[in-house]
């Protein structure tokens, strides 16, 4: 019995979301327009107990040329350590969104449906005593032009085991 319980929690956990019933929410989310200018982003990462473990701050300069667009995203945590990560991501031909940096395992896909962005990728996650490949499989939705919400589940072996929300505001020039 232990083993089908397992079994059936791999498996819904690996189910995608079906991003159609957003189609006719209002906004609808274009990451090179969000994303295109200075943004600011406040995050909190918590445990698989449900703990908060880590808190940061993001700055973000992005620029878009045509479909491709460069995301350099300056990380400020809590207890003072910081990172840097450089997107290159492309918009394809039919509004999907792939994605690359330098901690990502290959490429991280997207796709939109009105407000909501689903984008999922792998990660070479760096912690203080080790080193973990993980899923991340992120939920963003657009509240208005200038503020944006992230749920992001970070799974090892299809479980989550912990959740990152992040806020973001469009800044003025």
């Amino acid at each position: 019995m232990r083993w089908f319980v397992m079994l059936l929690a791999l498996t819904l956990s690996g189910c995608s979301q079906d991003l159609r019933e957003y189609q006719s929410w209002k906004p609808d989310f274009a990451l090179e327009q969000f994303f295109d200018g200075k943004v600011k982003a406040y995050g909190v990462v918590f445990d698989l107990k449900g703990q908060i473990s880590r808190r940061f701050i993001v700055d973000i300069d992005g620029s878009w040329q045509q479909n491709q667009g460069v995301l350099d995203e300056y990380f400020t945590y809590a207890d003072g350590e910081k990172q840097f990560r450089r997107w290159v991501i492309t918009k394809n031909g039919d509004g999907t969104y792939e994605g690359r940096a330098d901690d990502i395992i290959g490429t991280a896909v997207g796709q939109t449906s009105g407000p909501v962005l689903h984008w999922e990728y792998e990660m070479n996650l760096i912690t203080e005593d080790n080193q973990w490949q993980v899923t991340f499989d992120d939920t963003m939705v657009l509240i208005d032009d200038n503020h944006l919400l992230n749920r992001a589940k970070i799974k090892k072996f299809g479980i989550t085991v912990a959740e990152v929300f992040i806020a973001f505001e469009r800044v003025s020039d």
